[in-house]
Protein backbone atom coordinates (compact mmCIF):
# COMPACT_ATOMS: atom_id res chain seq x y z
CA UNK A 1 0.00 0.00 0.00
CA UNK A 2 1.22 3.46 -1.03
CA UNK A 3 1.68 6.12 1.42
CA UNK A 4 0.56 8.41 -0.79
CA UNK A 5 -2.48 10.99 0.53
CA UNK A 6 -4.91 13.13 -1.59
CA UNK A 7 -4.16 17.03 -1.64
CA UNK A 8 -6.59 18.67 1.21
CA UNK A 9 -8.21 20.46 -1.46
CA UNK A 10 -8.76 17.05 -3.24
CA UNK A 11 -10.18 16.01 0.30
CA UNK A 12 -12.61 18.87 0.35
CA UNK A 13 -13.59 17.84 -3.26
CA UNK A 14 -14.12 14.37 -2.57
CA UNK A 15 -16.42 15.00 0.31
CA UNK A 16 -18.85 17.59 -1.94
CA UNK A 17 -19.38 14.76 -4.41
CA UNK A 18 -20.15 12.08 -1.91
CA UNK A 19 -22.50 14.58 -0.31
CA UNK A 20 -23.80 15.50 -3.54
CA UNK A 21 -24.38 11.78 -5.04
CA UNK A 22 -24.33 9.59 -1.36
CA UNK A 23 -27.48 9.38 0.98
CA UNK A 24 -26.65 11.20 4.57
CA UNK A 25 -27.87 11.15 7.93
CA UNK A 26 -31.49 10.14 7.97
CA UNK A 27 -33.81 12.16 11.26
CA UNK A 28 -33.15 9.66 14.21
CA UNK A 29 -30.22 7.16 12.84
CA UNK A 30 -29.57 4.89 15.59
CA UNK A 31 -26.55 3.93 13.94
CA UNK A 32 -25.14 0.33 12.17
CA UNK A 33 -26.03 -1.30 15.82
CA UNK A 34 -29.99 0.22 16.20
CA UNK A 35 -29.51 0.45 19.82
CA UNK A 36 -31.82 3.38 21.78
CA UNK A 37 -29.64 3.85 24.56
CA UNK A 38 -25.63 4.09 24.92
CA UNK A 39 -25.36 0.79 26.95
CA UNK A 40 -26.66 -1.20 24.35
CA UNK A 41 -25.26 0.62 21.73
CA UNK A 42 -22.12 -0.34 23.38
CA UNK A 43 -23.02 -4.03 23.55
CA UNK A 44 -24.17 -4.67 20.86
CA UNK A 45 -20.97 -3.33 18.98
CA UNK A 46 -18.82 -6.25 21.43
CA UNK A 47 -21.31 -8.55 20.01
CA UNK A 48 -20.37 -7.92 16.28
CA UNK A 49 -17.11 -8.16 16.24
CA UNK A 50 -16.64 -11.05 13.52
CA UNK A 51 -20.03 -11.72 13.49
CA UNK A 52 -22.92 -11.05 10.30
CA UNK A 53 -25.64 -7.98 11.12
CA UNK A 54 -28.45 -10.40 10.76
CA UNK A 55 -26.10 -12.42 13.73
CA UNK A 56 -25.58 -9.67 15.67
CA UNK A 57 -29.07 -8.55 15.78
CA UNK A 58 -30.39 -11.71 16.80
CA UNK A 59 -27.37 -12.11 19.80
CA UNK A 60 -28.36 -8.57 20.50
CA UNK A 61 -32.90 -8.92 21.02
CA UNK A 62 -31.76 -12.28 22.88
CA UNK A 63 -29.72 -10.86 25.26
CA UNK A 64 -31.91 -7.13 25.88
CA UNK A 65 -34.86 -9.85 26.09
CA UNK A 66 -33.31 -11.35 29.78
CA UNK A 67 -31.71 -8.31 30.70
CA UNK A 68 -30.97 -4.44 29.73
CA UNK A 69 -28.43 -2.77 31.75
CA UNK A 70 -24.99 -3.68 33.46
CA UNK A 71 -26.20 -5.09 37.07
CA UNK A 72 -29.00 -6.99 34.63
CA UNK A 73 -26.67 -8.52 32.67
CA UNK A 74 -24.07 -9.45 35.77
CA UNK A 75 -26.96 -11.05 37.36
CA UNK A 76 -27.49 -13.41 34.55
CA UNK A 77 -24.89 -16.64 34.70
CA UNK A 78 -22.55 -17.51 32.26
CA UNK A 79 -24.51 -20.23 30.61
CA UNK A 80 -27.99 -18.03 30.15
CA UNK A 81 -25.86 -15.03 28.32
CA UNK A 82 -23.83 -17.47 26.19
CA UNK A 83 -26.95 -19.01 25.26
CA UNK A 84 -28.55 -15.97 24.28
CA UNK A 85 -25.67 -14.27 22.25
CA UNK A 86 -24.77 -17.91 20.55
CA UNK A 87 -25.87 -16.52 16.92
CA UNK A 88 -23.04 -13.98 16.90
CA UNK A 89 -20.57 -16.57 17.62
CA UNK A 90 -17.44 -16.39 20.27
CA UNK A 91 -20.07 -16.16 22.67
CA UNK A 92 -17.96 -17.98 25.59
CA UNK A 93 -15.54 -15.11 25.16
CA UNK A 94 -17.77 -12.48 24.20
CA UNK A 95 -19.68 -13.68 27.96
CA UNK A 96 -16.27 -12.87 29.03
CA UNK A 97 -15.90 -9.63 28.11
CA UNK A 98 -19.67 -8.62 28.70
CA UNK A 99 -18.83 -9.47 32.09
CA UNK A 100 -15.68 -7.62 32.33
CA UNK A 101 -17.58 -4.31 30.64
CA UNK A 102 -20.10 -4.26 33.09
CA UNK A 103 -17.75 -4.67 36.01
CA UNK A 104 -15.97 -1.68 34.55
CA UNK A 105 -19.23 0.21 34.01
CA UNK A 106 -20.34 0.01 37.54
CA UNK A 107 -17.22 -0.21 38.93
CA UNK A 108 -15.49 3.28 37.73
CA UNK A 109 -18.44 5.00 36.28
CA UNK A 110 -21.34 4.47 38.57
CA UNK A 111 -23.16 2.26 35.53
CA UNK A 112 -23.38 5.33 33.27
CA UNK A 113 -21.64 5.25 30.15
CA UNK A 114 -18.98 7.57 29.45
CA UNK A 115 -19.23 10.44 26.59
CA UNK A 116 -15.88 10.80 25.70
CA UNK A 117 -13.74 8.78 23.34
CA UNK A 118 -11.26 8.32 26.25
CA UNK A 119 -13.40 7.46 28.71
CA UNK A 120 -15.56 4.91 26.49
CA UNK A 121 -12.14 3.26 25.33
CA UNK A 122 -11.28 2.99 29.07
CA UNK A 123 -13.74 -0.29 28.90
CA UNK A 124 -12.87 -3.24 28.59
CA UNK A 125 -13.88 -4.59 24.76
CA UNK A 126 -14.73 -0.92 23.27
CA UNK A 127 -12.30 -0.38 20.79
CA UNK A 128 -12.23 3.24 18.59
CA UNK A 129 -14.82 1.95 15.93
CA UNK A 130 -17.05 1.49 19.19
CA UNK A 131 -16.08 4.34 20.68
CA UNK A 132 -16.88 6.52 17.74
CA UNK A 133 -20.49 4.79 16.44
CA UNK A 134 -21.45 5.62 20.15
CA UNK A 135 -20.20 9.59 20.30
CA UNK A 136 -21.93 9.70 17.03
CA UNK A 137 -25.64 7.87 17.55
CA UNK A 138 -25.98 8.57 20.96
CA UNK A 139 -24.10 11.70 21.51
CA UNK A 140 -24.68 13.53 18.65
CA UNK A 141 -20.70 14.11 18.47
CA UNK A 142 -19.67 14.87 15.04
CA UNK A 143 -17.08 12.38 14.30
CA UNK A 144 -16.43 9.47 11.70
CA UNK A 145 -16.68 5.86 12.73
CA UNK A 146 -14.27 3.81 10.16
CA UNK A 147 -15.75 0.38 9.89
CA UNK A 148 -14.56 -2.36 6.76
CA UNK A 149 -16.40 -0.76 4.29
CA UNK A 150 -14.90 3.24 5.12
CA UNK A 151 -11.50 1.82 6.36
CA UNK A 152 -11.26 0.70 2.52
CA UNK A 153 -12.81 3.70 0.53
CA UNK A 154 -10.39 5.58 3.02
CA UNK A 155 -7.60 3.69 1.71
CA UNK A 156 -8.11 3.05 -1.61
CA UNK A 157 -8.84 6.86 -2.67
CA UNK A 158 -5.95 8.31 -0.74
CA UNK A 159 -8.43 10.00 1.27
CA UNK A 160 -6.59 8.80 4.77
CA UNK A 161 -4.25 6.02 5.62
CA UNK A 162 -3.60 3.13 8.33
CA UNK A 163 -3.24 -0.14 8.56
CA UNK A 164 -5.79 -0.96 11.13
CA UNK A 165 -9.60 0.93 11.10
CA UNK A 166 -8.14 2.54 14.06
CA UNK A 167 -5.13 3.93 12.54
CA UNK A 168 -7.31 4.85 9.57
CA UNK A 169 -9.69 6.66 11.75
CA UNK A 170 -6.75 9.01 13.61
CA UNK A 171 -5.58 9.66 9.88
CA UNK A 172 -9.25 10.76 9.17
CA UNK A 173 -9.90 12.96 11.60
CA UNK A 174 -7.07 14.90 10.99
CA UNK A 175 -7.65 15.25 7.57
CA UNK A 176 -11.72 15.86 7.47
CA UNK A 177 -12.92 19.45 6.74
CA UNK A 178 -15.12 20.74 10.41
CA UNK A 179 -18.32 20.63 8.07
CA UNK A 180 -18.06 17.08 6.81
CA UNK A 181 -17.69 15.18 10.37
CA UNK A 182 -21.22 14.99 10.87
CA UNK A 183 -22.19 13.28 7.81
CA UNK A 184 -19.32 11.82 6.36
CA UNK A 185 -19.64 8.42 7.71
CA UNK A 186 -22.94 7.86 5.83
CA UNK A 187 -21.36 9.12 2.85
CA UNK A 188 -18.31 6.94 2.94
CA UNK A 189 -20.21 3.85 4.22
CA UNK A 190 -22.83 3.97 1.48
CA UNK A 191 -20.44 5.01 -1.36
CA UNK A 192 -18.21 1.68 0.06
CA UNK A 193 -21.40 -0.85 -0.31
CA UNK A 194 -22.89 1.02 -3.95
CA UNK A 195 -19.76 2.06 -5.66
CA UNK A 196 -16.57 0.82 -4.16
CA UNK A 197 -17.15 -2.62 -3.48
CA UNK A 198 -13.99 -4.46 -1.93
CA UNK A 199 -13.98 -7.07 -5.09
CA UNK A 200 -15.85 -5.37 -8.15
CA UNK A 201 -15.62 -1.25 -7.66
CA UNK A 202 -17.60 0.54 -9.73
CA UNK A 203 -15.05 2.68 -11.15
CA UNK A 204 -16.90 3.16 -14.41
CA UNK A 205 -19.99 5.01 -12.11
CA UNK A 206 -17.51 6.59 -9.70
CA UNK A 207 -18.25 10.28 -8.60
CA UNK A 208 -14.55 10.71 -7.70
CA UNK A 209 -12.88 8.23 -9.88
CA UNK A 210 -10.50 11.58 -11.46
CA UNK A 211 -9.14 12.01 -8.06
CA UNK A 212 -9.13 8.09 -6.42
CA UNK A 213 -5.36 7.56 -6.56
CA UNK A 214 -5.91 3.56 -6.51
CA UNK A 215 -7.98 3.93 -9.64
CA UNK A 216 -5.01 6.43 -11.31
CA UNK A 217 -2.26 3.29 -10.11
CA UNK A 218 -4.10 0.28 -10.76
CA UNK A 219 -7.99 0.76 -11.17
CA UNK A 220 -7.29 1.90 -15.09
CA UNK A 221 -7.26 -1.07 -17.42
Amino acid sequence: MTDELLTAEAVETVYRRLAETMPGRTPGAKGPKGQPDAFRSCVSCMLSAQSRDANTAAAARGLFALATTPQGILDLDDDAIAAAIKPCGLYNMKTRNLRKFCTALLEEHDGVVPNTRKGLMSLPGIGRKCADIVLSFTFGEDVIAVDTHVHRVCNRLGLARGKTEAKTAQSLEDRTPDWALHEGHFWLLQFGKQVCNARSPKCDRCPVSDLCLWYARDGKV
